[in-house]
């Protein structure tokens, strides 16, 4: 019966995104153990292009440490925040898209259309961008 229940739960939860292991996809990339098309890395962060691209760039900076969303991030946490911010700017020079600008989007939780439950930012840009966004 509790083995019943548990099952039941797992596939409630995995529906909606929740990791419940430690296998996490952005772990996996940024460990270098799940191929990805990294643009960039360092001992904070990770980038790599979107598998499912929704402009011209469309980069996902994860952190290299597992951090399950904003909702999750403590405050030892805000260099590694403050971070993805500033590889944002390097990576849109890089991809030759800062002078036209870009969107920055980290999305938190099911609602706002989180699906990886790992920290990330889309850097988005390399086209004029739809607005209002939502």
């Amino acid at each position: 019966m509790f083995r019943a229940r548990l099952i039941l739960l797992y596939s409630h939860l995995s529906a909606f995104g929740y990791m419940l292991n430690p296998s996490c996809i952005f772990c996996k990339i940024a460990a270098g153990e799940a191929p990805a098309n990294i643009v960039y890395q360092d001992e904070l962060v990770t980038a790599f292009r979107d598998i499912h691209p929704v402009a011209p760039t469309h980069v996902l900076i994860v952190p290299n440490k597992h951090i399950q969303s904003v909702s999750h991030a403590e405050a030892e946490d805000e260099q590694i925040l403050g971070h993805l911010f500033t590889t944002a700017r390097k990576i849109a020079e890089m991809d030759g898209i800062a002078a036209g600008g870009y969107r920055s989007i980290v999305n938190t939780g099911v609602h706002s259309g989180q699906t990886v439950f790992h920290l990330h930012m889309h850097l988005i840009g390399g086209q004029h961008l739809k607005y209002p966004m939502g």
